[in-house]
């Protein structure tokens, strides 16, 4: 098998604080850790720029994507560092009542090659206390994104997201060999599922599971599950993280992508099919849409 097209990839895991300017410099310092060494692709966790609950704290420290100096400075290490960057999410300023969760994917040139915004809003009630509402101050996206690597297609997702999994089998059926799940999955949410939807989504697509994550008791008291995760399209885990911030890599060999979906074809499999509802009647019956 030629060799040609393998490369290293990282999970940069980090503990973002209140304030970007403190997180810019933990996520740089750990960026230019991986490109030490030897990771060409690079990805960094949810909301790398700040961690605010207070909506109040977080609307003043926003910016705009014009203006956020997180982004500028994180362009300008990309090029620096001659790697592809993948910030996995900045909170940014939408309008005055709304701000937005952005994914950017940035080239080696210092140039953005993508950019995605979270569709699925995590709106959740935990046992034991613990609520989010991130529709309350987050617009959701409403498109999904695919863009090039030199190594193949990849698919941009965040955190919640991965509980949908009709978004990554659309983006596996667009060409995608890498998906990406940048998060800060909660400790609680972590335990119980983090290894096992990350796994599904690897395994139901062939793709490749890219999964930078945010790790431990941040300073808004949010408790962050950490264990960044490198998946391959057979559902093996290439690397993981604790529960500290750090760089976790391992080598991509994208062949492997095609050697899954020949194994088990299941992407050309999907069929059309109707649900039948005994209480609606015939005249109910849902079409539901399984593939292309």
């Amino acid at each position: 098998m030629s060799t040609d097209n393998i490369f290293t990839a990282a999970m940069v895991q980090m503990r973002t604080g209140l304030l970007p300017e403190p997180s810019l410099e933990q996520g740089t310092r750990l960026i230019r850790e991986a490109a030490a060494q030897g990771a060409k692709y690079v990805l960094t966790p949810e909301v790398s720029n700040m961690m605010q609950l207070n909506r109040k704290a977080l609307f003043e420290h926003l910016a705009s994507e014009e203006d956020d100096k997180s982004l500028k400075a994180y362009r300008a290490l990309a090029a620096e560092l001659k790697i592809h960057l993948h910030v996995g999410s900045l909170a940014l300023r939408y309008s005055s009542e709304k701000a937005v969760n952005r994914s950017f994917l940035i080239g080696p040139e210092g140039n953005v090659l993508a950019s995605y915004d979270k569709i699925h809003m995590f709106d959740i009630d935990l046992p034991g206390g613990e609520s989010y509402r991130e529709s309350a101050n987050y617009q959701p996206g409403e498109t999904a994104v695919i863009s090039d690597l030199p190594w193949g297609r990849i698919g941009l997702t965040i955190c919640y997201d991965v509980r949908f999994p009709a978004l990554y089998r659309a983006l596996a059926e667009a060409g995608a060999s890498f998906l990406t799940v940048p998060s800060a999955f909660t400790r609680k949410t972590g335990e119980a599922h983090w290894h096992t939807l990350l796994r599904a989504r690897a395994i139901e697509t062939g793709c490749f599971v890219f999964a930078a994550a945010q790790a431990g008791l941040h300073e808004n008291k949010r408790e962050t599950f950490g264990h960044s995760l490198i998946i391959d399209p057979w559902g093996e885990i290439l690397a993981e993280g604790g529960v500290e911030p750090g760089v976790f890599l391992a080598e991509i060999d994208p062949g492997k992508v095609e050697t899954a979906r020949k194994t088990i074809p299941s992407l050309q499999h999907g069929r059309r099919f109707g649900i039948a509802d005994p209480k609606a009647g015939p005249e109910h019956l849902h079409l539901v849409r399984g593939s292309a």
